[in-house]
């Protein structure tokens, strides 16, 4: 009975949604948004129980002294006064600007120029597992990538930087990704209409 009660639920409000889109009726425009408000605030209390599980995980690998443990004390500390000023303080605040500019651009920078590295590597083992013809266009798309992003200490080539790269990312790669959200707009329209239909049922642990 119970799974029998939250399927309808479910159901009845994934009707609600998705018919207040296309019919503007005021009544169920304002169920409609009612609804999207609880499933914001719904994942806004998803989010803070992360951070405080995150938290709690932490705090038992520094307790224990497990090995990495003075990483999870600056993640503590770091998550800490971030949020502490982020309450505090607008995002626009020198302060606030400092921590992003300073910390956030600089690491993610890092972890870019990490997966530069790791993909030509693993284009280059991938070549040498399975010397096929992908395998070397993998390697010299990423090769061509490289040679038109990367700053080189003789000087930039005009042809890659200018011609050939923004070919790669604005016409082969946006293609590739614009197919992968297409991919990703069906499965998720599929997996609606299967809850939708009680097929699948998430919210009853099947």
């Amino acid at each position: 009975m119970k799974n029998l009660l939250a399927t309808l639920i479910a159901i009845l409000a994934g009707l609600i949604v998705l018919v207040g889109f296309f019919l503007k009726i005021p009544i169920l425009v304002e169920i409609r948004s009612l609804i999207l408000d609880w499933a914001v605030i719904v994942a806004a209390m998803a989010v803070i129980i992360g951070v405080f599980n995150l938290i709690s995980v932490n705090n038992n690998r520094f307790s224990s002294g497990m090995k990495g443990s003075f990483y999870s004390l600056v993640l503590m500390i770091s998550l800490v006064v971030t949020f502490g000023l982020g309450l505090f303080l607008k995002t626009s605040h020198p302060i606030m600007n400092f921590i992003f500019f300073s910390i956030q651009v600089p690491v993610e920078k890092s972890l870019m120029a990490l997966l530069a590295v790791t993909l030509l590597l693993a284009s280059v083992r991938l070549l040498r597992k399975q010397p096929n013809l992908f395998s070397v266009i993998f390697l010299v798309v990423t090769l061509l990538i490289l040679l038109g992003t990367a700053p080189l200490p003789f000087g930039e080539f005009p042809f890659f930087s200018g011609m050939l790269r923004p070919f790669i990312a604005q016409v082969l790669a946006a293609a590739g990704a614009r197919g992968i959200l297409l991919g990703i707009a069906l499965a998720t329209i599929t997996t609606g209409l299967r809850v939708l239909f009680g097929t699948d049922r998430p919210y009853g642990g099947k």
